[in-house]
């Protein structure tokens, strides 16, 4: 019985060159994912009596509320978390952002470097 690389052990080779190319190349992306899926976004509010924080999926990943924020009133102490909730989200996206152009732009640099050729 023959197989396909018979006569032309060459090809495994070069496949298994390519493949680890390959994977040398897209391992920049794969850290990118695991540092996003890794940041926290960070808030607080009402004199940080109350933090916030906020995971990659944007949902509530924690929440501080010292004992002193709760002389607030229910209204201020509401207002309060949405608030340090808000800004753990805005933080969110600056680092996330940030990642993005750091992590992306020498695929960019190299797409554009591809069309000119």
């Amino acid at each position: 019985m023959t197989t396909p690389d018979d006569g032309a052990p060459f090809l495994d080779e070069e496949m298994h060159r390519l493949l680890a190319q390959f994977q040398a190349d897209t391992r920049p992306l794969l850290d990118l994912q695991e540092s996003l899926n890794a940041v926290r976004g960070r808030g607080e509010a009402a004199n940080g009596q109350v933090t916030a924080e906020v995971l990659p999926s944007g949902a509530l990943g924690g929440l501080r509320i010292d004992p002193r924020a709760l002389r607030l009133g229910a209204d201020a102490l509401a207002e309060a978390v949405l608030a340090a909730a808000g800004d753990a989200t805005a933080d969110l996206a600056r680092q996330m952002a940030g990642m993005m152009t750091d992590g992306l732009t020498p695929f960019a640099d190299e797409a554009r470097r591809f069309g000119r050729d």
